[in-house]
C-alpha cells in the first residue's frame, strides 16, 4: 500500500511539474486540457479505481468547485492538490467542476452494505 502511495505521489508530481512547466492554466486551455494532471490520481475519466483518491465524475458541480477553492485557500490541506490549484483561476475551477460534473460517474453509496457488516 505504501508503495502504491509513493508511485501515485510521484506520478502526480510528474504530472504537476509538467503542467507547471507549461505555465499552469494558460488562457485558452479548455477543461479537458486542464484535467490532464488530475488523471494521474483520479483516472483519465475521473473514475479512478484507487480508493484513496475520490472519484470526480458525476459529482455535483458546486461540491467540486468548492473543494478546489478550499484547496486553493488552504482551508483543505493536501500538498499535491494545493500545488495544482494554485495555478488555477476561478474560471478554470468552474470549468473543471463543470467538466467532471457532466461526465458519467461511477459513484457508489453504501446502501448495498448491511449495517454492521464488514463486506
Amino acid at each position: 500500500m505504501k508503495t502504491m502511495f509513493v508511485i501515485a505521489t510521484l506520478a502526480c508530481g510528474v504530472s504537476f511539474n509538467a503542467f507547471a512547466a507549461e505555465g499552469g492554466a494558460a488562457p485558452g486551455k479548455n477543461a479537458e486540457e486542464l484535467s490532464k494532471p488530475c488523471a494521474a490520481c483520479h483516472g483519465a475519466d475521473g473514475n479512478g479505481t484507487n480508493a484513496q483518491y475520490p472519484r470526480l465524475s458525476g459529482q455535483y458541480h458546486d461540491y467540486l468547485a468548492r473543494a478546489l477553492q478550499e484547496y486553493k485557500t488552504g482551508e483543505r490541506q493536501n500538498a499535491i492538490m494545493q500545488g495544482f490549484v494554485k495555478t488555477l483561476s476561478e474560471a478554470d475551477i468552474q470549468s473543471l467542476a463543470s467538466y467532471y460534473a457532466d461526465m458519467p460517474g461511477k459513484l457508489d453509496d453504501l446502501a448495498h452494505h448491511e449495517q454492521g457488516s464488514e463486506k
